[in-house]
């Protein structure tokens, strides 16, 4: 997840987080949805770093090790709250199979909460689109700044855009949604839409559902898709995308076979030739103005 700065504050401090771990279980009801005993995946605990960082150029956090330090402290206490919120079945989980047979059959909301970037290439027919975090597309000198900062910290190779927290996320919502709506909450990977459980909790919405793993760990099958894009590869971009070097595309690759991994093969060939055009065409220009600048 993103690193934490003014706004991004909001969205890890609930108000009531202390009374939810005071409050005893004993008392809630049993509910036949089974809570996991540990919901955050290996894969799932390595995006928290990522989902944070996301946000560092938005907030203009300063890097540095009083920052990183500050980070790893926040993604730890922003874990446990999720964690509790989980344990406590304030937020109950699905698998995406779940999600997909109680959209079907009980007419349950889709809330999808994935920036624009992910959610046009591919969503959930039928879902609500309200994004707790969308690209940051401002043009100011300001934005242009933390826009080289995230290319250069990784957003070239991984194509995570800027993203900053839409401030209107709970009142967009409460104008679409009573407080008693069964709202299933889905993200990407899970970590976003697990952070607007905790602001929608806190706003008052009592009945919410967490898709664990986000559409990532969804199979084609578990959900109508819209868009020209597969779930698992709605979140990648960036060169690592472009040479198939990402882990939803090896697992395709696994499936599809060499005639997928040839696309891609052909894809890096293009690119060292490029390379090796350029260098020896940069090689030949120096003599060429040499000799043009001496007649």
């Amino acid at each position: 997840m993103e690193v934490v700065g003014h706004h991004f504050a909001g969205i890890i401090t609930n108000p009531s987080s202390d009374s939810l771990r005071r409050r005893s279980s004993k008392s809630r009801t049993r509910v036949h949805l089974v809570c996991r005993r540990n919901p955050f995946s290996s894969s799932s605990r390595r995006s928290i770093r990522t989902y944070y960082q996301n946000a560092r150029p938005v907030m203009g956090a300063v890097v540095g090790e009083e920052e990183e330090t500050k980070q790893a402290k926040e993604m730890a206490a922003a874990r446990k709250r999720w964690e509790a919120l989980i344990r406590e079945q304030q937020v109950k989980v699905l698998t995406p199979k779940e999600a997909g047979y109680a959209i079907q059959l009980s007419y349950k909301t889709l809330l999808d909460v994935r920036p624009s970037v992910e959610y046009n290439k591919a969503r959930v027919k039928g879902s609500t689109w309200i994004p707790i975090f969308d690209v940051y597309d401002k043009f100011d000198m300001g934005s242009l700044s933390r826009k080289i900062t995230n290319f250069v910290m990784g957003g070239w190779w991984s194509g995570s855009p800027t993203l900053v927290y839409d401030k209107n996320f709970i009142s967009k919502l409460e104008e679409k949604f009573s407080k008693d709506s069964d709202l299933i909450v889905v993200c990407q990977k899970g970590l976003r839409s697990l952070a607007a459980c905790e602001q929608l909790y806190s706003a008052g919405y009592k009945n919410l559902f967490w898709v664990q793993g986000g559409l990532e760990a969804a199979e084609e099958e578990d959900f109508q898709r819209e868009g020209p894009q597969p779930f698992k590869l709605a979140g990648i971009g960036g060169a690592s995308a472009f040479l198939g070097w990402t882990d939803q595309q090896r697992a395709i690759a696994a499936k599809e076979g060499w005639g997928y991994r040839l696309i891609f093969t052909g894809r890096l060939l293009a690119l060292v030739l490029i390379g090796d055009a350029l260098f020896f065409g940069a090689q030949r220009l120096g003599p060429f103005l040499e000799h043009l600048r001496s007649h």
